[in-house]
């Protein structure tokens, strides 16, 4: 038999009814939203630094969720570091044309594969600091060494290979074409990508000494691997553009860098450790660096650098220009910190003259 429900009953069921009903939706509203980003956007408008502040706070990255020299962008691949089997530390090569010098000088590390493993993201940051000189002036990196670097990545089965920078001398989009590294990218299969504003996110560094925090495109904190590609050339404040300075390109305020620069840069390098490193020396700006703009100061010497030790690479580059590696600031407070070795002297260095 049926038990009637009286009026009182009846109200108080639906009460509860809601009640549990509305827990749920609250409940559902506090589950996190998943939303794809579009890496390749081009529709953002990108404009000189400072960003405009319209574009609201940045995300904000807790303790535990931010990079550090462990993380993400020091995975390895499966197989064991290139040095750990008796490859060199670092591989000069010379003479031949740019795509000869990286594939002879990858060839000499053990491989592009050993580096990046099958299915990996790859981001190539190359410096194309300025949307007005093409590549002959040795201010933005070589398009050929860019290029190739796409296409060995490919070869060894990345799933994606995007290149990117952040210009301060015009929009990203002039300067990738002006440069001549979209259209060479592009030919060898990779992507290029503008790193609007929003895309930006707050990341402690935990080993820094100086700079504690910065903003960073959140590619670069999520790729597999990150290959850093700058062009050798002088600097009116560092001395010199070489790998390090390369990853003020990855971050929003470079201004804030440029109080305590050598401090700052090896700072910014424990937090953002490229898996390879290759210096661009193809065409070499001697003075009126970082954007050049005379072809006096311009020298050709078709040479490239590469190493898995970002401070050996910028260690051997500065000797292209007569200095000794604790000449600049930067090498020696990366040194200090551990973050790589600039004694050139007991590295093992293989120089290889293409051609003969």
């Amino acid at each position: 038999m049926v038990k009637k429900m009286t009026r009182r009953e009846f109200l108080s069921s639906v009460a509860l009814s809601m009640g549990a009903l509305t827990l749920n939706q609250l409940l559902a509203g506090c589950k996190p939203k998943t939303v794809p980003l579009d890496p390749t956007a081009t529709d953002v408008p990108t404009s000189t630094f400072p960003p405009p502040t319209a574009t609201g706070p940045l995300p904000t990255k807790t303790t535990s969720q931010v990079v550090t020299p462990e993380s993400t962008l020091t995975k390895s691949p499966p197989t064991a570091e290139p040095t750990a089997v008796g490859y060199p530390d670092l591989v000069v090569t010379r003479g031949g044309d740019p795509d000869s010098l990286v594939r002879t000088a990858l060839a000499a590390l053990g491989g592009i594969q050993g580096f990046v493993p099958k299915g990996a993201h790859v981001i190539v940051k190359p410096n194309i600091c300025v949307a007005y000189h093409s590549f002959e002036y040795a201010a933005t990196t070589n398009p050929w060494v860019v290029a190739s670097l796409v296409k060995l990545c490919l070869e060894a089965g990345a799933s994606r290979v995007q290149v990117m920078d952040f210009p301060f001398g015009g929009t990203a989009q002039e300067a990738y074409v002006r440069s001549g590294i979209e259209e060479q990218v592009k030919a060898a299969g990779g992507e290029m990508v503008i790193m609007p504003f929003f895309r930006y996110v707050k990341t402690d560094i935990p080993g820094g000494i100086d700079l504690r925090q910065t903003d960073v495109f959140d590619d670069i904190l999520n790729c597999d691997v990150l290959i850093n590609v700058p062009i050798a050339k002088h600097h009116s404040l560092a001395r010199l553009t070489l790998g390090m300075k390369n990853l003020m390109g990855v971050i929003l305020d470079r201004q804030a860098l440029h109080r305590n620069l050598g401090q700052r840069l090896a700072d910014l390098t424990s937090l953002i450790r490229p898996t390879l490193t290759v210096v661009d020396a193809v065409r070499i700006l001697k003075r009126g660096g970082p954007s050049g703009g005379n072809l006096a100061d311009v020298q050709q010497i078709d040479t490239l650098i590469a190493s898995a030790d970002i401070i050996a690479a910028d260690s051997y580059a500065a000797t292209l220009f007569d200095l000794q590696p604790l000449e600049l600031p930067f090498i020696q407070a990366g040194v200090n910190m551990g973050l790589g070795r600039c004694d050139l002297e007991n590295l093992h260095i293989e120089e290889v003259k293409i051609g003969v």
